[in-house]
């Protein structure tokens, strides 16, 4: 079962988000803020990290900057929710770490469509 982090402030977006992941039998563990997914990610290791660009605590960038700096263990790929959705956000975003970037707002069933082609192109990786 691939395990997943999902970090986003909005909860009423992050229980949609689960549910759906965890409809597609994914394992999935949630933050509310940027410390709580800093503590996730110290002390466990995910096959994809889903991460809002604005949150309390630490930003998504900034949680890019901690695994980069490899005060946080190796991860998986990183998809970057934001609703800063120009060109040179996305830029920006995916300069700094991420690997994917995906705009507010969006559907689960584009959410989903994503997560399997990230899925995917990490399996062909292994073989």
């Amino acid at each position: 079962m691939k395990r997943i982090l999902l970090a986003e402030d909005e909860e009423v977006l992050r229980m949609l988000v689960v549910d759906t992941l965890e409809d597609e039998d994914y394992e999935v563990d949630e933050a509310a803020d940027g410390m709580e997914a800093v503590q996730l990610l110290e002390s466990n290791t995910y096959d994809l990290i889903i991460l809002d660009y604005m949150m309390p605590g630490y930003t998504g960038l900034e949680i890019i900057e901690k695994i980069q700096s490899s005060e946080i263990k190796n991860q998986g790929k990183i998809l970057m929710l934001s609703a800063k959705s120009q060109q040179f956000e996305q830029e920006r975003i995916l300069e700094a770490g991420a690997d994917y970037f995906m705009s507010k707002p969006f559907s689960p069933l584009k959410l989903i469509e994503k997560i399997e082609v990230i899925m995917h192109e990490t399996e062909s990786l292994l073989y």
